[in-house]
């Protein structure tokens, strides 16, 4: 049978039911959103004189649902337009709709008996072959489906998101024994390819993969720092970023979490387990009077920390009491700054003989144990506990990854000497000889399955560049940027400076692409992206301080004019150049996107023209770039007011406006109509190169040279008028003001009469003059000086 999911339904309305419906939306999938219908009608319902049989109040708690949606933080909804395809209902009503969906999620009460009741509704009116799964944390799969139909058990299986689902990646997809493998294999697919999820295949055990490991972890974490007498700041200031794990660490995560629901999902383990096991997952007392106390985390305002005013404090868990922040400091903490690379800096850390080491390797060595104890019982593989460590709780490293990186041998042997027990698994990779749990077999990265090492299977789509670079090697690389063939015909420009900005060693590797994609016949396109943090954050502000503040307008002026040149090569060059953004994709990153034929973004892309933040306005025809990306859109043949497009462009420079996805990114005019989002970050790289082919097999033309239409000063007047409205309402400050005329001057084409046509290079000299006399200002420089130091603009 050949599965298809074009309509879904959600049942239950919760944070994570309305949050899946969300994403689901946001991947453009019309989504039915159920929950229960009220029995009581509410103060303000009684006022309007409704029942409890009006619309309206039967659908109130997924109404009440929808609308939170759109004021949660961070967004659920990557535009708020996506609402529009949520449709609400009630269980009562519209159960019978189900017929007509493809999908059917449940994400309600984790209540097995109450989760069996609603199955047995739904094996009632589904149409057969429709996917059923639970989108629950840790209930039993195969429980669940007890009693249904056949069909019914043939298509039900446990897809367990992590919240919030827009951004977590993970989904463990849980079989039951009896879900078809061809059901399994097309949620993997579907998972990765459409959801844009990484997807792991967990087995029917409690709390499948990562809340397993993870919460034990934690627990591990809490019993160690109650029994050596560390404070919760202490140790969250070395289980986070310094080991590869999030800035929330452990008790900020557990604040983040909540309490009341980590101390649930332990229960679920204590339950279905037993021996030294269950032990470890026994009720904290200390948890237990937190919970007690109703100091459940964020979502009551305090539990292992509390925000007062500004300032921060923690818990002493011997006095209950609210104390400033403290944070461990060793000789290693010190000593680890020297270390390159994470792997480096975990050895040197976890070995260390102070009070970090001494936490550290109590805390990894028996998550590390059990991790290895339970591979095969929670998952086939290592790789799949791996990646649901990094994908569900953010760590840089899944347990393996990290035995490898502290060396297994050696620890294993300080394990030993602790009288710790080691797994037969492990104790297996060293009987054969074998010193780490991942090797290469043929160039590819392969991991270790009990006997021998095998490859790790890679969805095609997923390019990881670093491995592709060690296997195909580069054609010319500096230390801005790598020229790679990407093979079938497309090349790929890969940023890799210090945050990926933009400096005359970018703009340099730039023209080396585009020479190359010109003057080799075996090329079809050029494709501009990477795998870092972010794509790229803007022009090199440093350089472009320094070079300000020696004076050096004549070096300034070579490189704006440089980066300017090379932009129009990307607009104007005989075959298709992609450009594949992602995260932060802000000034000069936004720069290098406006003139690409194509423009491949993630979901999550975050771009702006920023300029006006640190005191200047955007110099890589960055200006031009989205007056034409706006005029695009506007159709042939119809007159069109100008200045109201020239405004609107200019409202989002001189607010230095940033997209809070790749679909407002449209919405703002950074993408158009025909530019694409790829929802899985992990295939941006394939799916702009695919982008790149279609273009050149579909007989890509350059766009033809022509004169730009502009308001001039009757538009700069206009544009000037809302600006000082700005400023006498207080929006912006007096050198906003400034930076606004100016940008104002650049777009309206300076002070030419209204319908003017202009060639491009005019507007350039006007940009490029804009941003020269800025930079020279002492304000302009106090801006991108505190922007270096503190990393947020400064509003002087």
């Amino acid at each position: 049978m050949t599965y298809k999911i074009q309509k879904a339904a959600v049942l239950g309305s919760g944070v994570m039911g309305s949050g899946i419906a969300a994403h689901l939306a946001n991947i453009g999938i019309p989504t039915l959103l159920l929950d229960i219908a009220p029995k009581e009608l509410t103060t303000e319902e009684q006022a309007k004189g409704l029942t409890l049989e009006n619309p309206a109040v039967r659908n109130r708690f997924v109404n009440g649902a929808l609308q939170k949606l759109l004021k949660q933080k961070p967004a659920p909804l990557a535009s708020k337009k996506n609402l529009a395809l949520i449709t609400p209902g009630n269980f009562e009503d519209d159960l019978d709709q189900l017929k007509d969906v493809d999908w059917i999620i449940e994400v309600i009460v984790e209540n097995l008996e109450i989760k069996k009741g609603l199955m047995e509704k739904i094996d009632a009116v589904r149409t057969p072959g429709t996917i059923i799964s639970s989108n629950t944390s840790g209930v039993s799969i195969n429980a669940m489906a007890e009693g249904r139909s056949e069909d019914f058990k043939k298509h039900f299986l446990g897809t367990h998101f992590f919240n919030p689902p827009r951004y977590l990646k993970l989904l463990e997809v849980i079989p039951s024994t009896t879900t078809a493998p061809e059901v399994v294999e097309f949620m993997q697919v579907f998972g990765e390819d459409v959801l844009g999820k990484g997807v792991v295949i967990a087995k029917d055990t409690p709390n499948f993969i990562a809340n397993r490991i993870g919460t034990y972890g934690l627990i591990v974490t809490m019993k160690e720092m109650q029994e050596r007498g560390y404070s919760v700041g202490e140790v969250d200031s070395v289980t986070g970023p310094l080991i590869g794990r999030p800035s929330s660490a452990t008790f900020r995560t557990l604040d983040v979490v909540g309490l009341d629901t980590f101390a649930h999902v332990a229960k679920n383990v204590y339950d279905h387990t037993t021996g030294e096991e269950q032990a470890v997952f026994a009720e904290d007392p200390t948890l237990k009077k937190m919970i007690e106390n109703g100091w459940l985390g964020a979502k009551s305002g305090q539990g292992f920390f509390l925000k007062q005013g500004k300032e921060i404090k923690e818990l002493n868990l011997d006095t209950f009491e609210y104390e400033p922040v403290k944070k461990l400091k060793t000789p290693s903490i010190e000593m680890v700054k020297q270390a390159r690379g994470l792997a480096n800096k975990v050895k040197t850390l976890v070995y260390a003989k102070d009070r970090t080491g001494e936490l550290l390797w109590n805390i990894f060595a028996p998550t590390l144990i059990y991790s290895a104890q339970l591979t095969g019982e929670i998952a086939d593989d290592i790789v799949a506990i791996d990646n649901a460590l990094k994908w569900g709780f953010g760590w840089a490293q899944g347990p393996f990854e990290m035995w490898d990186a502290i060396g297994v041998k050696q620890s294993v042997d300080k394990m030993k000497e602790e009288g710790r027990e080691i797994p037969a698994f492990v104790q297996g990779l060293l009987d054969k000889g074998l010193e780490t749990f991942y090797s290469e077999v043929d160039n590819e990265l392969a991991y270790y399955n009990g006997t021998d090492y095998v490859k790790v299977p890679v969805n095609e789509k997923a390019i990881d560049l670093k491995r592709y670079k060690k296997k195909h090697g580069v054609i010319k690389s500096n230390a801005g940027a790598s020229l790679i063939d990407l093979q079938d015909g497309v090349l790929l420009l890969e940023f890799h400076s210090q945050s990926n900005a933009i400096g005359l060693d970018i703009i340099q590797m730039l023209n080396t692409a585009i020479d190359e994609l010109e003057n080799n016949a075996a090329y079809k396109g050029l494709v501009i992206g990477n795998q870092g943090k972010n794509f790229c954050v803007g022009a090199n502000l440093g350089m472009i301080l320094m070079e300000a503040q020696d004076d050096n307008v004549f070096e300034l002026d070579f490189v704006i004019g440089a980066f300017q040149k090379a932009m129009r090569r990307i607009k104007y060059a005989s075959k298709p150049v992609v450009a594949a953004p992602f995260q932060m994709t802000l000034g000069g990153g936004a720069e290098v996107c406006l003139p690409a034929a194509h423009i491949q973004a993630s979901a999550e892309t975050y771009i702006g023209l920023v300029e006006a933040g640190v005191g200047v306005i955007p110099g890589g025809a960055g200006n031009l770039g989205l007056y034409e990306k706006f005029l695009k859109g506007l159709p042939n043949g119809v007159d069109i007011d100008l200045q109201a497009v020239v405004n609107k462009v200019f409202e989002t420079i001189a607010m230095a406006k940033v997209s809070t996805s790749g679909e407002e990114a449209r919405e703002n005019n950074f993408l158009d109509f025909a530019d694409g989002v790829s929802v899985n970050p992990d295939h941006l790289i394939y799916d702009a190169k695919q982008a790149a082919i279609a273009l050149y097999d579909a007989g890509y033309k350059p766009p033809v040279k022509k004169k730009v239409k502009v308001v001039g000063a009757s538009g700069y007047a206009t544009l000037l008028l809302g600006a000082q409205g700005m400023f006498d309402s207080g929006y912006i400050s007096e050198y906003d003001l400034s930076i606004a005329k100016k940008l104002a001057f650049v777009l309206a084409g300076g002070l030419v009469p209204y319908g003017t046509e202009v060639e491009e290079e005019y507007i350039l000299h006007l940009e490029k003059q804009a941003f020269l006399e800025l930079v020279q200002q002492p304000k302009t420089q106090q801006r991108m000086q505190h922007m270096l130091v503190k990393g947020k603009p400064l509003r002087n």
